[in-house]
């Protein structure tokens, strides 16, 4: 359950596996309760002894503990500031940031703290903790909550790390159960509550209670609309390829990254992405205000987001079915032999969770089984496709979907 420094990993895919535990925990009218730790000074706080123990416990030779031993020993950091140095200052904790192993080492430090979340859900990116429960008694579910986070805290205390209590958050994901108007309060080990938070940024994308992703939306479009008036301030000292460069590559990242997240999202909440889209748009072709988002996509060969999102989503279902992503997705569809033993080919088959529910459409086991099905239908596949079949006209698909669209 670390994301964190790890090829195939990301904010998303992380995103995405906590996403669709909450969903599935509301699709079947249970409370979810989280918690987003925080940990001040996590690199700057490994201790080396603790270190060599962890490296000892995963089979190191006697060589190469020695040889880590000497790599964390004799550092020395200093400031320059105009021209002058400071003395240096020996550094007798935490991992070198900006190395090749410190993540790594960094990692395998904390790895095991995951151990303690008990009967709670835990995903770690590098030192960004999330510990969730979800259950039919919000009683209960504080309770576990609680008891996870007590051995969360005390495995962190036996790693030397300091829990940032002020930016440690607590939320509770709810739609339609009743609340009381107070929640019992999560404590840490010194007595002290932590705040309940409506909103909260989680691995770039702000979550809400409710799972709307309004306020995300509303980042995203105050974000968006000060580039564009920026742009528009200063049309003038660009050509029409360093426009379309510049909304390349400083506009179109804001929208595109975790749209696969927040792709659920209301249309109404959707349509205000489409505004500012369409105004970066606007700014590269100078087409007037007046001019159908139709023939804006046409003059400027790009796609609408509703499209760009769609593309985004199928490129993961796409990773997914052949096991391109972290193993914590690939367990949400299944890669299956064929149940006939002649045919000695791998095979594919998507499993579609038996829900009808509103939330249950938006979890990934569903929506990734629904698109699939879709997908395949346009294909004219079979249930079972052999895999190298599948590889070679899902990429065309996908292709030509982008293409047309």
């Amino acid at each position: 359950m670390q994301s964190g420094f790890r090829a195939g990993h990301g904010c998303t895919s992380a995103t995405l596996k906590v996403l669709n535990d909450i969903l599935t925990a509301i699709d079947k009218k249970h409370y979810c309760a989280d918690e987003f730790i925080d940990l001040a000074k996590a690199f700057d706080s490994v201790n080396h002894h603790i270190l060599i123990g962890r490296l000892y416990s995963l089979g190191f030779s006697n060589d190469c503990l020695a040889w880590f031993t000497n790599y964390f020993s004799d550092r020395v950091q200093c400031v320059k500031s105009e021209g002058l140095l400071s003395g240096p200052l020996a550094v007798s904790m935490g991992v070198p940031q900006g190395s090749i192993l410190g993540p790594t080492l960094f990692s395998v430090y904390i790895n095991e703290v995951a151990i303690a979340a008990g009967e709670s859900l835990i995903h770690l990116y590098a030192d960004d903790t999330i510990l969730y429960t979800s259950g039919p008694s919000l009683d209960t579910v504080l309770t576990t909550l609680q008891a996870s986070f007590n051995a969360i805290q005390l495995s962190f205390c036996g790693l030397q790390m300091l829990l940032n209590t002020s930016k440690t958050k607590c939320m509770l994901f709810n739609r339609s159960l009743p609340v009381p108007t107070r929640l019992s309060n999560i404590t840490t080990l010194d007595s002290s509550d932590l705040e309940y938070v409506d909103n909260y940024k989680y691995l770039g994308v702000w979550l809400d209670c409710k799972l709307s992703f309004q306020t995300h939306i509303k980042h995203l479009q105050s974000k968006v609309k000060s580039r564009i008036g920026f742009l528009f301030r200063n049309k003038a000292s660009f050509t029409h390829a360093a426009k379309h460069t510049l909304v390349k590559l400083t506009i179109l990242p804001i929208l595109d990254f975790g749209d696969v997240i927040y792709k659920i999202a209301s249309n109404t909440l959707l349509n205000k992405l489409d505004a500012v889209y369409h105004s970066a748009i606007r700014f590269v072709t100078k087409a007037p205000y007046t001019t159908h988002h139709c023939d804006l996509y046409a003059l400027v060969g790009w796609p609408s987001l509703h499209t760009r999102r769609q593309t985004h989503w199928l490129h993961v279902i796409y990773k997914t079915l052949l096991g391109k992503v972290p193993p914590y997705l690939s367990s949400l569809v299944t890669i299956a032999s064929p149940t006939c033993s002649t045919r000695s080919s791998r095979y594919i088959s998507l499993v579609t969770p038996k829900t009808n529910s509103f939330f249950g459409r938006l979890s990934f086991q569903f929506s990734a089984a629904n698109d699939w099905n879709e997908l395949q239908k346009s294909l004219k596949l079979e249930t079972l496709i052999s895999l190298t079949s599948f590889k070679h006209q899902l990429s065309e698909q996908l292709t030509d979907y982008c293409t047309c669209t």
